[in-house]
């Protein structure tokens, strides 16, 4: 592995330095690591000993690279037709992941065992843990990284992040519950457990206003585990008058328990959340 990193630097390297052309060797390690993407041995991103997220950098160098190698190609999956560079993934039954016509995943992209894909579409460079399920009309966009046990709802877009090479992708940790319409970019990491309820929208600077304490607080680009997430407005002043710019608050925490779904089920209807 670590041969292969230093390699893909190097080519990279040489990329910026103005290189247009290819060796086979080069060619060959490029794809070797978009291979790896696809059966699970290389991540975008990973933990450390101490549960931190590490971005790696010479993995997303490889995806950009790859764009830059493969030729243009017709696919045909029964009666549709593409025309695009990256085939589409293949490997569902080894994998042991459901697919439902019409979901479709990029080659480069990794399920775990026991993930669902409804009709939904998964990009390159993409991760999702065990037993996750991706629901109708849902995108996960290229290099995001989704635990074990998420539930992704109808029509939740969440970003891709591939360029710059250290930014970090949509993190998404186990056991977090993602409503309808939510949309997740730039980045943003989302807690173990936590719960978003539907049309949530969070970027970078979208402001995460806690309200459970005796005074609201603020932080942006993460949301604590096990919160209560819901969409809202607050009131700036401007030139004209007052306008309401978009935030989200947290409101409560989901409640311990040993069967994660009885707890969400008694989160949903505590905070009464439109899901």
């Amino acid at each position: 592995m670590k041969q292969l990193q230093e390699e893909i630097i190097k080519i990279q390297r040489d990329i910026e330095a103005g290189q247009t052309a290819f060796s086979a060797l080069q060619k060959q390690s490029i794809t070797e690591t978009i291979r790896g993407l696809d059966n699970g041995t290389i991540r975008v991103a990973s933990k450390d000993t101490e549960g931190q997220w590490i971005i790696h950098e010479w993995v997303k160098y490889a995806i950009l690279q790859y764009f830059r190698i493969a030729p243009m190609t017709q696919m045909e999956a029964g009666p549709f037709q593409y025309h695009d560079k990256i085939p589409l993934k293949t490997n569902y039954k080894e994998l042991n992941v459901r697919v439902v016509p019409p979901a479709t995943a990029r080659m480069g992209s990794f399920m775990e065992a026991g993930v669902v894909l409804m009709p939904s579409y998964t990009n390159i460079g993409a991760w999702i843990g065990a037993g996750s399920m991706i629901d109708t009309w849902a995108t996960v966009g290229s290099c995001a990284q989704i635990g074990a046990g998420v539930h992704i709802s109808g029509g939740v877009g969440i970003g891709g992040v591939l360029e710059p090479a250290s930014a970090s992708p949509v993190i998404i940790e186990d056991g977090a519950f993602i409503g309808s319409r939510c949309i997740l970019v730039e980045g943003v990491h989302i807690g173990q457990d936590a719960v978003l309820a539907a049309n949530v929208a969070l970027t970078a600077s979208t402001p995460i206003i806690d309200i459970r304490g005796s005074q609201f607080t603020e932080s942006r680009g993460k949301i604590p585990p096990g919160t209560v997430v819901i969409p809202g407005t607050r009131e700036k002043n401007v030139t004209g008058g007052k306008i309401h710019t978009s935030c989200v608050y947290i409101i409560g925490e989901r409640k311990e328990s040993t069967d994660r779904k009885t707890s969400l089920n008694q989160t949903l209807r505590e905070f009464s959340l439109s899901v």
